[in-house]
């Protein structure tokens, strides 16, 4: 059940304004880190979010681009509005 909801908020993590799908390395890269530093968030996808940005420093090099990536997404999306 908690792969389930890290597999959930991985699709919403990298997919940013445009919900789009993220890729296998993505998913691969934060699974991990997920597991390791937000288990107690699942399913709960705001909260595994907002979990991951807290402990960017603690993120894998690999989960931490993704984050930063889904991070962009948004900035920019706001900025467009």
């Amino acid at each position: 059940m908690k792969a389930l909801g890290a597999l959930t908020l991985l699709s919403l993590l990298a997919a940013g304004p445009a919900l789009a799908e993220p890729s296998e390395a993505q998913r691969a890269a934060c699974t991990p880190d997920v597991m390791r530093l937000c288990a107690s968030a699942i399913p709960n996808v705001g909260a595994i979010k907002t979990c991951l940005r807290a402990q960017r420093a603690s993120l894998s090099a690999d989960c931490r681009v993704a984050v930063d990536a889904g991070e962009g997404q948004r900035t920019r999306a706001a900025a467009r509005s």
